[in-house]
């Protein structure tokens, strides 16, 4: 055993040259892929740019499908509403579909849209003025928009 060992790290005790060093880029894709799953997507992004392993990692529905809300389809819904919805007909990966959403999608005449957050994956909304019922009041001023010099 003394010999094979010796034979490994040659004779002045520094490792031997052998035709590959294992690296990052021999981690298993799958491997890659568990580690993945419990990083935020940016982070998620950033690793892809760093090695193979990780950027085929990055690609996997089941690693995205993960970061995605659970009514992710009902709100798919909302954007193929429009032209792009028209434009893209084929069925989109689970990134992808990240990607879409979190851009803001309108919805409502234009009034509110909805996004996901980046970072953690949660669902964002913003509605506008114009969105906005007020009940209860009979006052004409209440129920008309009037933009004002103090307004935006």
């Amino acid at each position: 055993m003394g010999a094979w060992v010796s034979g490994l790290l040659g004779v002045d005790g520094a490792a031997a040259a052998g035709p590959a060093v294992a690296g990052l880029g021999a981690l298993p894709e799958l491997c890659a892929a568990e580690v993945l799953l419990r990083l935020d997507p940016p982070e998620i992004c950033h690793l892809a740019q760093l090695n193979r392993a990780f950027r085929g990692a990055a690609g996997a529905d089941f690693v995205w499908a993960a970061k995605l809300p659970e009514n992710y389809r009902y709100l798919m819904e909302f954007v193929g509403t429009g032209e792009e919805g028209k434009r893209r007909r084929r069925r989109a990966g689970k990134k992808e579909i990240y990607a879409r959403l979190t851009r803001p999608v309108p919805f409502g005449d234009g009034t509110k849209e909805f996004w996901l957050d980046k970072c953690k994956g949660k669902i964002c909304m913003a509605l506008s003025s114009k969105a906005l019922v007020i009940t209860g009041i009979d006052d004409r001023r209440y129920w008309q928009h009037m933009p004002t010099s103090e307004s935006r």
